[in-house]
């Protein structure tokens, strides 16, 4: 089965909680603090697995979630870090946070590697809190909570040579002929209902990877038939071999299919038909063909060169595959990501640090405090502990929220809510 877009959750592991304790040794009256601090929550890894072509994997696993790390103890013994899961994804694989469609990562070395959640640190233990003033601390850290959030993972074939063209024009048939990739074949539309991948090598020397890409039909670009489905996994290729079924075999004019095709990557976002294409007419052995092409080359124009094939039979094949390694050669790659009209403009984008945050008057009395060190120090804090709640206190005085609270109009007495906890404000 092949399957190239799929939604899961994925969750990393918890910090584990820093301990407090004390020793209690003979001949030792002072023993100190000795608690433990917490090990590190598990992350959720995706590495890119060469022996793999689709996501099908992912599609039954709903769910990655990576394990919490344990809990410090006594005599300063630290817990253990919670192991990391390895998801093994293809060669090809971007991964986006579903909800703002924000690309996190583009998979497309066979080495790479990506920490799609980092595991939450382990909270501190007692003794990392002891000083010359307080040799005696029952201050300690919760762990780090992880991160949770619902990803789309897509796979784009990392393909050199991408064969665009109506069904059953014969890109199954020469891919089959110039590789060892076994396409379905037949005779019908929408044959290939998913793109197949094939090295070609030329003369033992040269080699390139060409993907016969699923057929498409007029408003593909706006979704139609197999649609985006078809379009996006062109988006990596370096040149289009754009084939023709010259004998007419369905009905259909081939010219008009040709302008059909062109005008689809021409709509398609990422300026698909500004690319190197190679226009291939096929099923030339068929008597119908030799009498459309003259016609077709009238229409074309001169200054487009149209390589005359029989993928059947392989008649005009190499010379065919001798052009595309040429072109090849003097075709960089492109950039898949939207391009802006404006060149010479400079866009800096806003990315808030961890340190900031905001006060929000909810009404009269009530204030809200939002951040992201804001909201992780209220989940590391043991509410339990009293001195813990007053390190709390002093750190975000020292940080500015008390002095931002007073500029937003918040009066001793008022209500101050920060994540799922409230406090009164005393100045």
């Amino acid at each position: 089965m092949f399957v190239d877009e799929v939604k899961i959750m994925v969750k990393s592991g918890k910090g584990g909680n820093g301990a407090v304790a004390f020793r209690h040794e003979k001949y030792m009256e002072y023993g100190g603090p000795s608690g433990g601090d917490g090990g590190d929550g598990g992350s959720v890894i995706f590495v890119v697995d060469e022996g793999m072509t689709t996501l099908v994997d992912l599609k039954y696993r709903k769910h990655v979630y990576a394990r919490a790390g344990e809990d410090g103890g006594q005599k300063n013994m630290h817990g253990g870090n919670a192991s990391d899961i390895i998801v093994p994804v293809p060669l090809g694989t971007m991964v986006f946070e579903h909800a703002t469609n924000r690309l996190i990562c583009d998979l497309t070395h066979k080495d790479d590697r990506f920490v799609i959640a980092k595991g939450g640190r382990g909270g501190r233990g007692n003794a990392r809190f002891a000083t010359p003033r307080n040799q005696a601390p029952t201050i300690q850290e919760n762990g780090q909570p992880g991160v949770t959030m619902e990803i789309r993972v897509e796979l784009k074939l990392l393909a050199d040579v991408g064969l665009v063209g109506f069904p059953s024009v014969g890109k199954s048939t020469l891919i089959s002929v110039v590789s060892q990739a076994r396409p379905k074949i037949a005779d019908y539309p929408f044959t290939t209902i998913v793109p197949s991948l094939g090295v070609v090598e030329i003369d033992g020397a040269r080699s390139f990877v060409m993907a016969d890409l699923p057929g498409i039909i007029e408003g593909a670009s706006q979704g139609l038939g197999l649609g985006l489905q078809f379009l996006k996994h062109i988006e990596r290729t370096r040149v289009i071999v754009h084939i023709i079924d010259m004998a007419g075999t369905h009905g259909r004019d081939p010219y008009e299919d040709y302008l059909t095709i062109n005008n689809e990557l021409k709509e398609y976002k990422y300026l698909l038909a500004k690319r190197p294409q190679i226009v291939v007419a096929n099923k030339m052995d068929l008597p119908e063909a030799q009498k459309n092409i003259k016609t077709f080359r009238e229409k074309i124009g001169e200054d487009i060169e149209v390589f005359e094939i029989a993928a059947l039979t392989q008649q005009g094949v190499k010379n065919l595959l001798l052009k595309i390694a040429e072109v090849l050669s003097k075709t960089p790659l492109f950039d898949i990501y939207e391009e802006t009209n404006a060149e010479d403009e400079v866009i800096y984008r806003y990315e808030p640090k961890d340190k900031e945050f905001k006060v929000i008057q909810i009404n009269a009395s009530t204030y809200e405090v939002t951040g992201k060190l804001i909201e992780r120090l209220i989940q590391m804090t043991n509410f339990a502990s009293e001195e813990s709640i007053k390190q709390l206190a002093r750190r975000m005085r020292r940080f500015g929220v008390d002095d931002h609270l007073r500029v937003a109009g918040c009066l001793n007495g008022n209500t101050v809510r920060i994540g799922e906890y409230e406090f009164e404000f005393v100045d």
